[in-house]
């Protein structure tokens, strides 16, 4: 991945493409069936805001996270305290989420204010210089505003989405009238627009999500001493356990439902993993660094990449090796 400015100005654009396209074909939609949508749109908009406010403490119940004490894991405070001050933002309340994936997240909301959870999978497998890296990843987070950012992009589709399906099942409804006045054949064209424009966007929200993942990894190496390396040793962790963690337990359905808070996705990693199998995958430090510069990727990797909120794990680890 390229430079910081770079990055910051492909995001910049991706933002703008979503908010045009959403911008375009709203006022389309509005020109040819009236304000009566933009009911539909109020009520999208308030159940997403609402569902944000209170989503720390369904993330909570899910990953049944439990705030720490600084007396019980001191050197996690230190740490936390340490990067959120290089970070520039306030220390976010500190939380240990008890499931055995390794991994770790960023939420919070006006109600609750800013949280990093680390999982007690994550402190099993790596060491501390990793958790480090991890928590720089997550405080970048948290530094971008990427919650709110993802909470706007997402309205976008999701409010195509419901305008779709509803026209779709108002057209049914005069088709049963025998079409009255002709309104059947128009709702079903732009509904059918509407789905249309809800996969154009998530696909561009997908993306803005993996350049927000490479922004908060440059972010890690910027404010944590060797952070590059230590966050590339501790993805391919991750993924290593991940993968383990999840042939042994079956039964991790509910853990995904806010995966794209996670640093890595649990999804992917067996995927990733045999990535790093292809790639010649080490434990010695130096010899998979340098083996990274020289995978190269497949037509199935970018296809597989274009739906995922994550970035292909070679080119993530390749982008932070660069920063070394």
């Amino acid at each position: 991945m390229a430079s910081a400015l770079k990055l910051r100005l492909a995001m910049l654009a991706t933002l703008a493409i979503i908010i045009g396209i959403s911008t375009l074909v709203i006022a389309v939609i509005l020109s040819f069936l009236g304000a009566s949508l933009i009911t539909i749109g109020v009520f999208v908009v308030l159940i997403n805001i609402l569902q944000w406010l209170i989503a720390p403490h369904i993330i909570d119940a899910i990953y049944r996270t439990r705030k720490v004490s600084r007396s019980e894991r001191p050197d996690l405070y230190e740490i936390l305290e340490r990067v959120s001050a290089k970070s520039g933002i306030k220390t976010p309340e500190l939380r240990i989420a008890d499931i055995p994936i390794p991994n770790a997240f960023a939420y919070g909301s006006p109600l609750t204010g800013n949280r990093v959870a680390v999982t007690t999978g994550l402190l099993n497998t790596l060491n501390m210089d990793e958790v480090e890296a991890v928590i720089g990843h997550e405080v970048g987070h948290l530094k971008h505003r990427d919650v709110q950012v993802m909470m706007f992009v997402s309205l976008l589709p999701a409010i195509f989405y419901y305008i779709g399906y509803s026209l779709m099942w108002s057209s049914i409804y005069y088709g049963g009238r025998r079409d009255r006045g002709g309104n059947g054949g128009l709702l079903i064209l732009i509904g059918l627009l509407s789905i249309a424009v809800y996969w154009i966007l998530t696909l561009f929200t997908l993306y803005l999500s993996r350049l927000r993942e490479y922004y908060a990894d440059r972010h890690s190496a910027s404010v944590v001493p060797n952070g590059a390396r230590r966050l590339s040793m501790g993805l391919v962790k991750i993924v290593e356990s991940t993968v383990r963690v999840r042939t042994r337990y079956t039964n991790l359905g509910s853990l995904n439902s806010f995966k794209a808070l996670f640093i890595a996705d649990p999804d992917s990693a067996v995927n990733d993993l045999n990535d790093l199998s292809r790639y010649g995958f080490t434990k010695d430090e130096s010899a998979l660094l340098a083996k990274y510069l020289e995978r190269k990727l497949t037509l199935a990797d970018h296809v597989v990449e274009l739906f995922s909120t994550h970035p292909n794990i070679v080119k993530r680890l390749r982008a932070l090796l660069e920063l070394t």
